[in-house]
């Protein structure tokens, strides 16, 4: 079972990511620790990435989901803000990827980046990821406004149901 939980930054991938990880006994990978340093210096400056920026990246996951997928499989917490770069993440699978899209108003997800320390991402990268995003069609959509736990289990069911 390959699970992505894909939204712009300050959706609190990692958190529902590494939540669900537990919950389904698979690994969590976070695609920022595989961003290679020149994305990572881009972004700090506050300069978006573009896609030959993240080609390279994507092309990393996408080998890291292979190798998951014929292991425990994974929960991958990774933005994945155009179609493409989903079709690129789940092209080499042979099962389908279950996709868990978190999303919030801008100002909450605002809130939340001008809040967090330690980490590379400059929130004033947000409204670009918000104009970049192309929100899928497919896969639950929930909304993070709500707690921490209600969008787990929420998630959980959900991948419970469509994969099985």
């Amino acid at each position: 079972m390959i699970v992505v939980v894909a939204g712009v930054s300050g959706t609190g991938k990692s958190t529902i990511g590494e939540a669900l990880s537990t919950a389904l006994a698979i690994p969590f990978f976070d695609a920022d620790d595989y961003h290679p340093q020149k994305n990572i210096d881009k972004m700090q400056r506050g300069d978006a990435l573009n896609d030959d920026d993240r080609w390279p990246w994507l092309a990393r996951l996408a080998e890291l989901l292979s190798n998951q997928e014929k292991q425990d499989g994974a929960v991958l917490a990774c933005s994945a803000l155009k179609e493409r770069y989903r079709e690129r993440l789940s092209g080499t699978l042979s099962t389908p990827v279950t996709w868990i899209v978190l999303t919030g108003s801008a100002a909450l997800l605002s809130s939340r980046l001008s809040n967090r320390k330690g980490h590379f991402f400059d929130a004033r990268l947000l409204e670009n990821q918000l104009a970049t995003l192309e929100m899928p069609a497919y896969g639950l959509h929930i909304d993070v406004d709500a707690p921490i736990d209600a969008v787990v289990s929420q998630a959980v069911s959900y991948i419970q149901q469509v994969n099985h």
